[in-house]
């Protein structure tokens, strides 16, 4: 009879719970939950698209006015210049029919040529404020914003720049308009295709008028900085030591090593009898010029993933991208491997993750 009891208590237990999971399952407060986070995604939605409406207005509105336009001035990362801003002006000059003669592109670092195409006039930041200056004010700028690189409005910083290059009276196409339609594609809640619609891609013109150093006939060049997607470790140097010396094996290699420290990155140092630098050529009012010229002529580049390697298969040159944390890559890795597919010349890509290499194996021949 007790084991019959126990029995007993365990079915009507088990009856219990079931009944309870049922009552769950039929409660109305599940139904009301869900309902309420659809109504919020939905609310949240309308917000997306209203700011991104106003965005498309704004820009309308913006080349229906006469005279000179301002676009800029850049202000944050190398990488989103190149796969996302400098495209996208060139998308609303083509949408706006604005001419090249209309638009003053503000930049820093020696990049015309990326504009050429676009803007008949280019205003470097450095010819109008000290690197160290701005430097300074650009970290201000970004604590001040949480931390985010991100230009989501125009600020002090803007307004001072535009004021020292004579530019405060024209009106102004700020990168917040990209950032703005292009937040949702970031945060995953939009499609590659609503990005690429508004994008129009195309190799920097050459610019003859950057001092070079000599260089080998065929080479590989080199950028490999920390951040985000390369943390500075051990493990980290060692690695990139390695791939470096292989690569040297096969082909001299001209790193674009950076001339002053005006962002949170630095490079991974490095030396041997076929390792060179451009110490002594670059500026920070030339830089990104000169390292733009010196990929071009490369035989392959490899570079951290971001920055320039995004724009070298633009050139036509092969790249390969090196990263250990793809946390923040996901999206614009595969923005890039469709863009480089849609265009003829472009080089190749490959995105290397070095916690995948093996340290005893050379890589692939690069010559």
């Amino acid at each position: 009879m007790p084991n019959v009891s126990l029995a007993v208590r365990n079915l009507v237990a088990l009856a219990l719970r079931r009944a309870s999971r049922a009552a769950g399952r039929l409660s109305p407060r599940k139904p009301l939950a869900r309902a309420r986070l659809r109504a919020e995604r939905r609310r949240e939605q309308q917000t997306s698209r209203a700011v991104e409406e106003r965005a498309l207005a704004d820009i309308a509105a913006l080349a229906d006015t006469p005279g000179p336009i301002v676009v800029g001035p850049w202000l944050s990362e190398v990488g989103y210049e190149a796969l996302y801003w400098v495209p996208f002006v060139r998308w609303i000059c083509a949408e706006h029919g604005i001419a090249p003669e209309r638009v003053v592109a503000v930049s820093r670092g020696g990049v015309s040529s990326w504009y050429a195409d676009i803007a008949q006039r280019y205003v470097d930041i450095f010819d109008v404020m000290p690197a160290d200056e701005f430097a300074t004010r650009n970290r201000e700028r970004i604590a001040a914003e949480a931390g985010g690189q991100k230009q989501m409005g125009p600020g002090p910083l803007d307004a001072d720049i535009l004021q020292r290059a004579g530019l405060s009276a024209y009106p102004l196409c700020h990168p917040s308009f990209m950032y703005r339609l292009f937040r949702q594609f970031w945060t995953g809640n939009r499609s590659v295709e609503s990005v690429l619609q508004r994008l129009r891609f195309a190799p920097p013109a050459a610019n003859t008028r950057v001092p070079l150093p000599p260089l080998p006939q065929r080479f590989a060049a080199v950028k490999l900085y920390t951040g985000q997607a390369l943390p500075d470790s051990d493990v980290n140097r060692s690695l990139l030591r390695s791939w470096i010396q292989r690569v040297a094996e096969d082909l001299p290699v001209v790193l674009l090593d950076s001339p002053a420290f005006i962002d949170e990155h630095a490079d991974f140092a490095f030396d041997g009898s076929r390792v060179t630098t451009l110490g002594g050529v670059m500026t920070p009012a030339n830089n990104l010029g000169v390292q733009t010229e010196v990929v071009r002529r490369a035989q392959t580049f490899l570079s951290t993933c971001g920055g320039l390697a995004w724009l070298a298969p633009m050139m036509g040159v092969p790249t390969s991208a090196l990263y250990s944390d793809d946390r923040f890559l996901a999206t614009h890795l595969y923005l890039a491997r469709q863009v480089y597919r849609r265009m003829p010349d472009a080089g190749t890509f490959a995105a290397v993750d070095l916690r995948g290499v093996d340290v005893m194996r050379a890589p692939a021949r690069v010559g």
